[in-house]
């Protein structure tokens, strides 16, 4: 008999497929060696130590895996269109409903991409871009504005006067390494108009349905939200 080999349940339920229940049941009075219980012993001490990290790794493996398919699934470089309304959608997310183009962010990634979409969809160069850093008191605002600048390409003489956030229980420290940065595009009214143009015309089959169920819902907008003091 397999139990009497000394084989754990789940080594038995690979060679016969019942259930651990089941088994549990059937085999609970068989005894077992002293060698096949320290064996046994070793490995339940042995999954209780290193299991769940052998489940992280193996859920690592699964998400790279994930992230390398779905890469295979996207052509680069992507055209000036779909770069165009990737941008409009990023824009729409974080950039300003009011004024001109002002995106703020805290990525760099997502940041040099927005800086870099400005030049290709506008021609507006990095040069001519204003910044405005929102930083932690712990932090040095003339290195963040360096890191910023080398990154973005923005020179030191175009960054206004930082926000610099006073210290407090309620801040988590060094959350943000790089502090949120404010890119404003001078004199861009026009174009941000532009950009919701954009937006609109993509949300257009969906408007319609939106527009009659907010009407319906009206009176949410009569309730009144508290003031943040």
């Amino acid at each position: 008999m397999l139990r009497k080999k000394g084989l754990s349940y789940n080594e038995i339920r690979k060679k016969v497929p019942i259930a651990k229940s089941t088994l549990s049941y059937w085999l609970k009075n068989i005894k077992l060696k002293k060698e096949y219980r320290d064996r046994l012993y070793s490995k339940r001490i042995y999954f209780l130590s290193f299991g769940s990290q052998s489940q992280k790794e193996r859920r690592i493996r699964e998400i790279n895996e994930i992230i390398n398919t779905a890469k295979k699934e996207v052509n680069v470089p992507i055209t000036k269109e779909v770069n165009q309304l990737f941008g409009a959608a990023l824009y729409w997310a974080e950039g300003t409903k009011g004024g001109g183009l002002v995106f703020t962010n805290s990525d760099p990634h997502l940041i040099l991409f927005m800086v870099k979409w400005f030049e290709i969809v506008f021609n507006i160069k990095s040069y001519i871009l204003r910044a405005h850093l929102n930083i932690y008191e712990q932090q040095n605002e003339r290195v963040m504005k360096k890191f910023w600048s080398d990154l973005c390409g923005i020179p030191l003489k175009n960054f206004g006067k930082s926000y610099i956030k006073p210290s407090n229980k309620g801040y988590k420290k060094n959350n943000l390494y790089y502090g949120t940065i404010k890119i404003s595009v001078p004199k861009s009214t026009d174009l941000r108009i532009r950009v919701f143009g954009w937006i609109q015309k993509l949300l257009e089959n969906i408007s319609p349905h939106t527009t009659l169920i907010q009407k319906k819902w009206e009176r949410l907008k009569k309730i009144e939200r508290p003031v943040n003091l």
